[in-house]
């Protein structure tokens, strides 16, 4: 297929460029089979380039020959486009829609980005799982990366190398296989240096039920224990969801057969409601706050975050003051657990605070790990379609990054703006890294696109993410939970809403001048005490 044959209009002249409190823009409107591109004659004035993998939705509106079209994206903008003549119009938005909603993987911009700049080092080696088990062997000789997955054949969403046990062998991988759900059998998620215990990831069992078990499943998990301890096994579902697992083959792990291991469960269902709290993104300045607050506490958004933040920190607290081995799973083990693995990690390890060590983490535990980003990202708050698999499951666990990092901004190494970039390079990117659902599905991707690590990693954009306050931090740091210290995430949420965006930093530049008055207030208070202390002890500074 060429993308001509989906391009009507390639081309129309004096079409307006309207944005939320932004001056408005005339200019040309081009498409190519990538972009949607408004370039101006004005002075000082930037041209819109908009992947059209980016567009979530259109709307079409027409007051005499003047059509309108409302383009809202997945990194929640929202745009107006204001084309004279309805044909033209008509052409442009029918254009829109079929590009924007290409189903081969292969037509997608990755395939046709050429970079403009030096590529100093190539992203798609930068974390191979080879490299991180030689840290892991540099602490401990009780692991072993089996290539028991080599063929893809034993579980589809993991790497070909996995760190297991020393003492597991393949078969026994094998055969604990087949009794997780799509074969995500219990691998090494993370090694506490501090004091040797680990946390593990899966699917959950197969028991069905029959309460069927699987000796070999129970011999791998065991392995991880040292004499005497105890593990916990942190399900992210309720006891009721997990029983109702049962009825459809799955289930969890019985007391009966897992005796050294107590079982919690938690309620970290998969989010798929985006668009209440989207609404609020331009609801903040003509609502009252009442009504604003209302909607944001609707959205159920910051429940959500508070509920992952508080399961990571539970799954934190059992390795390093507990002294126990963790294992973590859901039902399918691709998304609460790996935003469970992953901020416990970054509790945990200062290392996951660093920007390489934070890109290693989103490798490891998200990427290689089988998080399906094509399906989960497919669509994003303004989709008109009804959701399938898609869920901002990414964008929660950066949140909830988003709310450590604000909570200790002199322990990350990276600024928030290398989170919003994730954020957009997960929906729309010019690079590969988050094309597909698994490493199989990457297999040709390094000979045919660019990794996003290739672009971050060069020494001008490392500049522009690090954090001016970093300080190394080598401790464990404990993120509150209380409702007063979660914040609506603004530079995701309200980050095209300018306006609020003012209030918001003279919101901010207020608090500080009430602080900074009250601290010379103090100051005052604390000399006229002073004063009056010496009036009291000598009578030559008494007041006439």
């Amino acid at each position: 297929m060429e993308f001509a044959e989906l391009i009507k209009t390639p081309r129309v002249d004096g079409v307006v460029l309207h944005r939320p409190f932004m001056p408005t823009v005339e200019g040309t409107l081009c498409l190519t089979g990538h972009h949607l591109i408004l370039s101006s004659r004005q002075d000082n004035t930037e041209e819109l380039w908009l992947l059209h993998s980016n567009i979530d939705s259109i709307e079409k509106r027409f007051v005499g020959s003047l059509g309108t079209i409302i383009v809202k994206c997945k990194d929640l903008r929202v745009i107006q486009l204001d084309i004279p003549g309805m044909e033209e119009c008509l052409n442009i938005a029918s254009s829109i829609e079929a590009l924007s909603t290409l189903d081969s993987v292969s037509l997608m911009y990755p395939f046709f980005y050429r970079p403009m700049f030096e590529v100093i080092e190539d992203g798609w080696n930068s974390f191979l799982p080879e490299d991180a088990f030689k840290d892991l062997e540099s602490m401990t000789d009780e692991w072993r990366l089996s290539d028991v997955n080599k063929d893809f054949s034993v579980c589809p969403s993991y790497p070909p190398l996995v760190a297991v046990p020393k003492d597991i062998d393949d078969d026994t991988l094998r055969k604990a296989a087949t009794f997780r759900h799509s074969g995500r059998f219990p691998v090494l998620s993370y090694y506490h240096k501090k004091n040797g215990m680990v946390m593990m990831r899966s699917g959950q069992p197969l028991t069905g039920t029959n309460g069927r078990r699987c000796k070999e499943d129970e011999k791998l998990i065991n392995a991880t224990l040292r004499p005497g301890k105890r593990g916990y096994i942190i399900d992210t579902r309720t006891i009721n969801v997990a029983q109702q697992a049962k009825a459809r083959g799955g289930g969890f792990e019985s007391e009966a057969n897992y005796p050294q291991w107590r079982r919690i469960h938690k309620a970290l269902e998969r989010y798929e409601h985006l668009l209440n709290l989207f609404d609020i993104s331009f609801d903040v300045v003509i609502s009252s706050m009442d009504r604003w607050l209302s909607k944001l506490e609707a959205s159920s958004w910051q429940t959500h975050v508070k509920e992952i933040l508080t399961t990571a920190c539970l799954a934190a607290q059992c390795i390093d003051r507990e002294g126990a081995s963790v294992l973590v799973h859901g039902t399918e083990g691709t998304d609460s657990t790996l935003q469970v693995t992953s901020l416990a990690q970054i509790i945990l390890d200062p290392a996951c605070r660093t920007i390489r060590g934070f890109q290693g983490l989103v490798e490891r535990e998200w990427l290689q790990a089988g998080h399906p980003f094509q399906q989960r990202c497919a669509q994003s708050a303004y989709s008109n379609s009804k959701p399938r698999q898609e869920s901002p499951v990414f964008l929660l666990f950066l949140d909830c990054v988003w709310q450590i990092l604000r909570q200790f901004p002199c322990s990350f190494e990276f600024s928030e703006s290398f989170l919003v970039l994730l954020f957009e390079h997960a929906y729309a990117s010019q690079f590969g890294t988050f094309l597909g659902n698994s490493t199989a599905e990457r297999l040709s991707l390094p000979e045919k696109t660019v990794s996003l690590w290739s672009w971050v990693n060069r020494p001008q954009e490392l500049e522009r993410l690090t954090n001016p306050l970093y300080e190394a931090n080598s401790l464990v740091i404990w993120p509150s939970v209380a409702p007063q210290s979660l914040l609506l995430w603004e530079g995701v949420f309200l980050r095209w809403n300018r306006s609020s965006r003012c209030l918001d930093e003279a919101y901010e530049e207020m608090v500080h001048i009430i602080e900074y008055n009250k601290e010379l207030q103090n100051k005052v208070n604390s000399l006229r005490r002073q004063l009056a202390q010496l009036e009291t002890e000598d009578p030559l500074l008494q007041t006439p």
